[in-house]
Formats: structure tokens, C-alpha cells, sequence
């Protein structure tokens, strides 16, 4: 299932919710797994920017993430980590959580990625 923005964290990395691809048919495991794992990914991110979410869950596999450069994609990776933990642990304690609200969404995403971002290191 996708892996919704509960917190100001997930939201100064990715623009919503990470998404989590469908599965692969029998077929597409058996043959060409690896492309059609590519194919599962480029087909959620059909009306998603990937530079804004720079991550995905492949159905029973696990996660992937990108980034500029191989360093940018394993802190990626980290974060959608932490922040598949977070969402878990507030599910947990509160089952009736809902996504964080669109307005502080767009102000962390945007401080730090949007055109007058000024937040973290450059």
C-alpha cells in the first residue's frame, strides 16, 4: 500500500504519498523480471513527477529510490525507510490518523525543493 504523509519528515523528501506499484503478473515474474519490475515502477509514476517522489514500493518486493547522483539515492532510500517506520508506528498508535494537511505539505516540500527553497544545506 501506498505510504502516506503523516509528518513534516515525509513531506520535506517526498510530495505525498509514496506510491506502491501493482503486482506482477505470473508471467511478468517468470519472464523478463527485472524490466517488467521497471515497468511496474514507470507505470505508477504515470501521473506522478518521480523528482518530487523519489521512491516507490514494488509490491512484494521492496523499496526503491533515485536521486541525482548514487549518494542522493541512498539517503532517499533511508529516508523512505524511516518514513515507512514513522507511518507504521502512527497507524499503530493512532488507526484513525489522516495524512498530513495539503498546506504544510506544500510548505515543507517547497522550503526545501521549491523555487525559493531555503531550508537545509546546499
Amino acid at each position: 500500500m501506498p505510504i502516506e504523509a503523516y509528518g513534516t519528515t515525509h513531506a520535506d523528501y517526498f510530495y505525498g504519498a509514496i506510491p506502491c506499484t501493482r503486482e506482477l503478473t505470473a508471467l511478468e515474474t517468470r519472464e523478463n523480471y527485472e524490466t517488467n519490475t521497471g515497468r511496474v515502477i514507470a507505470e505508477a509514476f504515470k501521473l506522478l513527477d518521480p523528482d518530487a517522489i523519489p521512491g516507490v514500493v514494488v509490491a512484494n518486493h521492496g523499496p526503491f529510490a533515485w536521486g541525482k547522483d548514487a549518494a542522493e539515492a541512498v539517503h532517499n532510500a533511508v529516508v523512505l525507510e524511516e518514513v515507512a517506520k514513522m507511518s507504521i508506528l502512527m497507524k499503530t498508535i493512532n488507526p484513525d490518523s489522516s495524512p498530513i494537511n495539503k498546506y504544510t505539505l506544500d510548505k515543507h516540500y517547497n522550503r526545501k525543493h521549491g523555487e525559493n527553497a531555503y531550508y537545509g544545506q546546499k
